[in-house]
């Protein structure tokens, strides 16, 4: 009898263990229910478990910052799929293998990492403390990733995780605004890489472009972190791997991503984009160059070298968005004695479709340039190890700025008659003569 009740009592106690414990794992004996566990990496940086956000009582799997107040949740499993009650929600692995989150139906999953194996009997899921919730298939004494959260991301990015795409598997990894505060479920803003051409990061709202940067000239962001950039035959990618681990960079459902750190017992921003109007996807409208010196913070557009505006009436009026077309005056631009103004200290054109050549000169990229007639500007982007010939081709160059004390060099194509007047001045002094004039013309 006395074994039957010891029995009895180590049963009960164990049932009662979900209620006041904490592990990093997950196995197939150990789900997790809804306010029952929550998992907590190893050194107490990150927890994952069921919450409510805002003034919302449906219930979603994330995962947030365990050491921080007014829980900031950086990744949610079901963000489009939530359980409408506080009870019934579980995180299991199946007997398949694959890690799923069930509602009041136990046999249909609302939300799964679509993973299934042959042999799961070894499947575990584990809370790291990058905040990375990894699917692992640990079998004889060796662990091989199988599905992994980094791999989908929300609406943050966090130091060691990857934003852009693997060549590979066509995985391509960008991040997604919350609705709103109460709804985490798939928003409007997207934020990510586009790898075509010269690789870009990209801000969309809706189909609208926000801001874009080329990745290869990211130094000229002047990031507090530190970013390491890939791009060869696997993947192009971005990561950042700053020592800080509660920091992350979301994006807003307004349009604007911020980088913060929880520092002081506060969140501080390191940087948000876009941060000025300049920064605004082609605010001076095509051919122009974006100029905003004044603390007001106003726009102050000129157009190119061999370009001029598209409305003189609108320009006067210091309404930019209709850009610069090519002088009225100008000549052939086809072997008849063209050449090339250099343009400083720029975020370079909009390059999704640039022609990239890897290991060419500056010298020989200009000598590309100038043997094909459509080809508009050029420049030469170095990372200390290899330099890259940015090529454009067409009609317009798209969202060129001048950045403050960093930046690279764009060479535009000008005639032969405006090639004579310009290229004997710097571009710099060629600014300030057309700032001169149109301030006099604007009196």
């Amino acid at each position: 009898m006395n074994s039957t009740k010891r029995l009895f009592r180590m049963f009960f106690i164990f049932l009662a263990l979900p209620l006041c414990i904490s592990l990093d794992t997950i196995t197939p004996n150990q789900p997790i229910r809804d306010d029952k566990v929550v998992l907590v990496s190893s050194r107490n940086v990150f927890a994952l478990g069921f919450f409510s956000p805002g003034n919302s009582s449906k219930r979603y799997i994330g995962v947030w910052y365990n050491n921080v107040p007014n829980r900031r949740v950086v990744w949610v499993a079901n963000r489009d799929n939530p359980i409408n009650d506080t009870s019934s929600g579980l995180l299991a692995i199946h007997e398949d293998g694959g890690l799923n989150i069930y509602g009041k139906d136990s046999n249909i999953p609302i939300w799964s990492a679509n993973i299934t194996l042959c042999w799961p009997n070894n499947t575990m899921a584990k809370l790291f403390d990058t905040g990375n919730l990894v699917l692992l298939d640990n079998n004889n004494g060796s662990q091989r990733v199988l599905w992994q959260s980094s791999d989908h991301p929300s609406d943050t990015m966090l130091r060691h995780m990857k934003l852009g795409l693997d060549r590979r598997s066509g995985l391509n990894r960008y991040l997604t605004s919350w609705k709103s505060q109460d709804d985490p479920g798939t928003g409007n803003c997207t934020y990510g890489v586009n790898p075509n051409g010269f690789p870009q990061l990209i801000l969309y709202k809706g189909t609208t472009l926000l801001w874009r940067f080329a990745i290869g000239c990211l130094g000229g962001l002047n990031h507090k972190s530190v970013l390491s950039y890939v791009n060869n035959e696997n993947e192009v990618s971005i990561m950042y791997n700053e020592a800080d681990e509660v920091t992350g960079a979301v994006v807003e459902e307004s349009g604007v991503v911020r980088r913060s750190t929880w520092t002081d017992d506060q969140w501080t921003t390191l940087r948000f984009t876009p941060w000025e109007r300049c920064d605004n996807y082609g605010s001076c409208g095509p051919n122009s160059n974006c100029m905003s010196y004044n603390v007001n913070n106003d726009l102050d557009c000129m157009c190119l070298p061999g370009f001029e505006p598209k409305s003189p009436t609108d320009w006067n009026k210091r309404v930019w968005s209709g850009g610069c077309v090519r002088n009225k005056n100008g000549t052939s631009l086809c072997r008849n004695g063209e050449g090339f103004v250099k343009v400083e200290l720029i975020k370079i054109p909009e390059s999704s479709t640039a022609q990239v050549d890897r290991n060419v000169s500056l010298k020989e990229c200009g000598r590309k340039c100038l043997r094909n007639c459509s080809c508009m500007a050029y420049s030469s982007i170095g990372d200390g190890k290899v330099t890259t010939c940015v090529t454009w081709h067409g009609d317009e160059l798209m969202d060129t700025r001048t950045l403050p004390n960093t930046g690279h060099d764009l060479y535009v194509r000008v005639d032969a008659i405006v090639f004579g007047k310009v290229c004997s001045l710097d571009y710099a002094t060629y600014a300030l003569v057309f700032h001169y004039f149109k301030k006099e013309i604007l009196k």
